[in-house]
């Protein structure tokens, strides 16, 4: 295993290659307000994230990542466009496996630019995949904003598809909820009862927080549910047919579009694609063997909402990610009080790519 001194050696070297590409080098603190992170990730956060407090600044995590920060930094006082670097330590709960790091130094690269959100995929892309080549790693790639156009443009009732995008990083959640809201799966049988007309007991011991009204309410929502309209088998294949997506990057353009014509929505994300392949092309990225994912980034990369990438060792199914990375253009929104700006980085792990390295002396 290299040292700790090596890892940071290495994570100097990758940021100084990112200062060289139009880096600023920038800091953030180690604790980080957890009220933030909750309202960004919800309570799942608290699952991997170190968490303290104290009587002043109340409730903080110890930093599980730096793209919140960072982004929290530009919209606060950033000059457009943008590039920033970073390195240091993020720390992650790990109660599964005990071999896994819960802390480890990250270096990263994040761009934010309006001029040309498809080259700016491409460049952090193209960046990262020069500095990794030397290890001969799988490269997979995937779009969030494809799921996304796909649900936002479903023929089903808002209330529905607030809660499918609210589950896209659930994947088991969100099939679950696709498979009721299509038919294809019964309501559970308390809400069949809600449909027939049967009334819940209100004189029954009030227990929990929920006031008398909040529960009349819920209750009408969960009727006005079960009795929307089912999607229908036409979407449901077409949303079958899209998250099975697993091609090399020309071909899964081309199963998209067919894809389109029953999903129209997705046609200005396939567009966005095809840009960024065009781009990345542009760079010398082997697009043709380029693997593209549909569902790539589903259950790792809460707050990417467009393109996503990661670097693997395959022959070391045992190591997470080397890099990955993706776009956050919502982020910026959140984070910004309603100003907003496309924005796309990626970070890298150097004590993992020093023991690589060491595997194959």
């Amino acid at each position: 295993m290299p040292s700790r001194a090596q890892t940071l050696a290495e994570a100097a070297r990758l940021r100084a290659a990112f200062e060289a590409a139009g880096a600023v080098p920038v800091e953030t603190p180690v604790l980080q307000p957890a009220d933030l992170l909750l309202d960004l990730y919800g309570e799942d956060i608290r699952a991997r994230a170190y968490v303290t407090s104290d009587a002043l600044r109340g409730e903080q995590m110890l930093r599980p990542d730096f793209t919140v920060p960072v982004v929290q930094m530009h919209m606060a006082e950033g000059a457009e466009p943008a590039r920033y670097t970073y390195s240091g330590e993020v720390f992650r709960r790990q109660e599964h496996d005990e071999d896994r790091a819960n802390e480890y130094v990250q270096v990263g690269y994040e761009v934010f630019d309006r001029a040309d959100p498809a080259a700016s995929d491409a460049e952090v892309f193209a960046l990262f995949s020069g500095l990794l080549s030397p290890l001969g790693l799988r490269a997979a790639t995937g779009d969030i904003g494809l799921l996304m156009a796909a649900v936002a443009g479903l023929n089903t009732t808002d209330r529905r598809k607030t809660a499918l995008m609210r589950h896209i990083w659930r994947p088991r959640r969100f099939r679950a909820l696709l498979d009721r809201f299509s038919g294809r799966t019964p309501p559970p049988a308390t809400r069949t009862a809600l449909l027939n007309g049967d009334s819940p007991d209100l004189d029954a011991p009030e227990i929990g927080l929920r006031s008398r009204a909040e529960v009349a309410e819920r209750i009408e929502v969960l009727r006005e549910d079960a009795a929307a309209a089912p999607i229908s088998n036409t979407e449901m294949t077409a949303l079958d047919a899209l998250l099975e997506v697993r091609e090399t990057a020309p071909f899964a353009i081309q199963q998209l579009s067919d894809i389109a014509v029953d999903l129209p929505a997705i046609r200005t994300a396939v567009e966005r694609l095809e840009a960024r392949v065009e781009a990345l092309d542009a760079r010398g990225v082997d697009v043709e063997n380029l693997d593209f994912e549909a569902s790539y980034g589903r259950t790792q990369m809460e707050y990417y909402d467009g393109f996503v990438f990661g670097f693997y060792a395959e022959g070391r199914p045992d190591l997470p990610p080397i890099a990955s990375g993706g776009r956050y253009d919502a982020l910026t929104q959140r984070l910004g009080q309603g100003a907003r700006i496309p924005a796309v980085g990626g970070v890298m792990r150097p004590g993992l790519m020093l023991e690589l390295q060491e595997g194959t002396a």
